[in-house]
């Protein structure tokens, strides 16, 4: 299953984590995704959104 969002399209980020110590191991920033039931061009559909997508009023949620 693809973590993106469906919305504004917000991936996975890779980078450092950097102890105390200052070592390097790689390591991922996931988006926080939601499964949403939405009204996308007038009809319902289940999508991936990240929760700022959602709670920025940029998903419409169908009731």
């Amino acid at each position: 299953m693809s973590r993106v969002c469906e919305v504004c399209g917000k991936r996975p980020v890779a980078g450092n984590k950097v102890s105390h110590s200052l070592r390097h191991t790689r390591r991922v920033w996931a988006p926080n995704l939601q499964r949403v039931h939405a009204v996308v061009a007038g009809k319902k559909k289940w999508i991936r959104a990240c929760t700022r997508c959602i709670k920025s009023g940029k998903v419409m949620k169908a009731a």
